[in-house]
């Protein structure tokens, strides 16, 4: 197996448990109790919906993680195919982003935001994946 795809493979494992524990664990600990809450109904419909695109992106980049990890390189009409190594270092790099918030606020506000811890990780494979890439030969 390449170098890039054993990180793609650990970044995809990693963000798949972070996608079930964002579904499962912050349901429980942050969404109940938001909808509990007395904040105004359209505020908690927004909050909530921002919730449910942030864990579509979790289980989206999962896939999209695993399966460039286990995809197999496959001629189409004599070139070979190129997985996706372009899309998963931007993603890495937005992994990256992501956390840059998360370190923030804990700073400012003294208060620990963990999603960092994940995130961040996440983030480094898929970039350092992504630089494991050969040069791809020039065609003629």
């Amino acid at each position: 197996m390449q170098k890039a795809k054993i990180y793609y493979l650990l970044a995809g494992i990693l963000n798949l448990f972070t996608a079930l524990l964002h579904l499962i664990g912050g349901q429980i600990d942050l969404v109940y109790p938001l909808m509990d809450s007395n904040m105004q109904t359209q505020l908690k419909a927004e909050w909530t919906g921002v919730w449910h695109m942030v864990t579509i992106m979790l289980f989206f980049s999962s896939y999209l993680f695993i399966d460039t990890s286990i995809r197999r390189t496959s001629p189409q009409n004599g070139v070979k195919a190129k997985p996706q190594h372009k899309v998963i270092q931007w993603l890495g790099i937005l992994y990256i982003l992501f956390a840059i918030p998360f370190i923030t606020s804990s700073l400012l506000l003294q208060s620990f935001a963990p999603q960092w811890i994940l995130l961040l990780p996440i983030g480094i494979l898929a970039v350092i994946g992504s630089q494991q890439q050969p040069a791809s030969p020039v065609l003629a």
